[in-house]
């Protein structure tokens, strides 16, 4: 990968080391995802700059902005990036729209206007420019510091949490424009949390930290599906699956949403046939059968193939991994269901899917 971001990390502290191989594409969210002192937002400062112990490489595409190897190191002025923090940091005696040109003011960047104009755009925040910070929601004022940032027309966006002092209500009201931000934006961003419903919305490539090393990196759909270490564990235990939008029940407020491997039945959100879209099933919504279920509540029947079977977080529970086409579920069983079934890798079962979430 030509435009890929390539990171060879060493910090050494007193108290903490981080020590980190990665390479990434050069587009897309990569959510760098961990509990709190695992090393995010350390290695987030280490690609800026910010840490002037950390040695090693950083590199985007053909432009590198740190090689100790040759004794290259870009001061964080001169690497270009765009840095958002947990609070949107704004002047409150400028309103939107001079916070906006004072950001890019200060970058000097030709083309600047345009690509202003776009970001707000892309934001949704046009009718917020006349109006103070203190007259905007959290959410919006996030919204109004990603702009800021993309206006300088990045290479690389960094993301620390963005949504993290935020309540419920303006993260949902957020998400959307992050998923905008993901799907048209020809950039690479590295995405700090440790939310896992953003991660299972938000992610395209995931980086799993602990203790300042990588425990697991690449796309999200794969490393959800792992059961022998899982990355999401307990109630947050499920996959991603990719699927479109493929027939409309209007009676009964319904989409079907088609995969590789079957189909799901969903509440409908009025996203249009044919439009691809994240379903996320928890493996506590997953139950099995080796006959097909007949005259039940849950409508979502599958035919599916036991690929793996894992030991759960309890001695009582297991983790089944199954295989629907080209797409995988888990299922969260007792043990002593998988020895009554007599479950084993190759076992045709029939899946039941009690419950679906659209994320996208």
């Amino acid at each position: 990968m030509s435009e890929s971001l390539c990171l060879r990390l060493d910090l050494r502290r007193q108290d903490f080391g981080l020590s980190v191989r990665l390479e990434l594409p050069g587009r897309g969210i990569s959510a760098l995802f961990g509990p709190s002192g695992s090393g995010k937002t350390t290695l987030l400062r280490c690609v800026a700059g910010l840490e002037p112990q950390a040695r090693g490489l950083v590199r985007i595409g053909s432009e590198t902005w740190q090689d100790d190897a040759t004794g290259l190191r870009l001061p964080t002025w001169r690497r270009d990036l765009g840095y958002v923090f947990q609070e949107a940091s704004l002047f409150d005696h400028l309103d939107v729209r001079r916070n906006l040109e004072f950001g890019l003011r200060r970058s000097g960047r030709t083309g600047g206007p345009a690509a202003l104009a776009a970001a707000i755009e892309l934001l949704g925040i046009g009718h917020l420019l006349p109006r103070s910070p203190a007259q905007l929601s959290g959410g919006e004022r996030q919204r109004v510091a990603i702009a800021r940032a993309l206006a300088t027309q990045p290479r690389l966006l960094l993301l620390d949490e963005p949504l993290s002092a935020l309540d419920p209500a303006r993260r949902r009201e957020i998400m959307p424009w992050l998923e905008r931000m993901r799907d048209e934006l020809s950039l690479p961003m590295l995405y700090v949390t440790h939310s896992a419903d953003e991660v299972t919305r938000l992610a395209d490539q995931l980086v799993v930290l602990e203790g300042g090393q990588v425990r697991a990196a690449g796309p999200v759909v794969e490393l959800l599906s792992a059961i022998d270490h899982p990355v999401l564990a307990g109630e947050e235990a499920g996959m991603l699956v990719q699927a479109r939008v493929a027939e409309r029940d209007a009676a009964w407020h319904l989409i079907r949403a088609e995969f590789d491997g079957g189909s799901l039945w969903v509440r409908d959100n009025g996203l249009p046939l044919g439009q691809p879209l994240r379903l996320r099933v928890l493996a506590r919504d997953v139950s099995l059968a080796l006959r097909e279920p007949l005259q039940s509540s849950i409508q979502n029947h599958l035919r599916a193939r036991v690929e793996s079977i894992a030991d759960g977080e309890h001695p009582s529970q297991a983790l089944v991994r199954l295989r629907c086409g080209q797409a995988c579920l888990l299922a969260r069983v007792t043990q002593r269901a998988v020895n009554a079934l007599r479950l084993a890798p190759q076992t045709e079962v029939w899946v039941q899917v009690k419950s679906v979430a659209v994320i996208e």
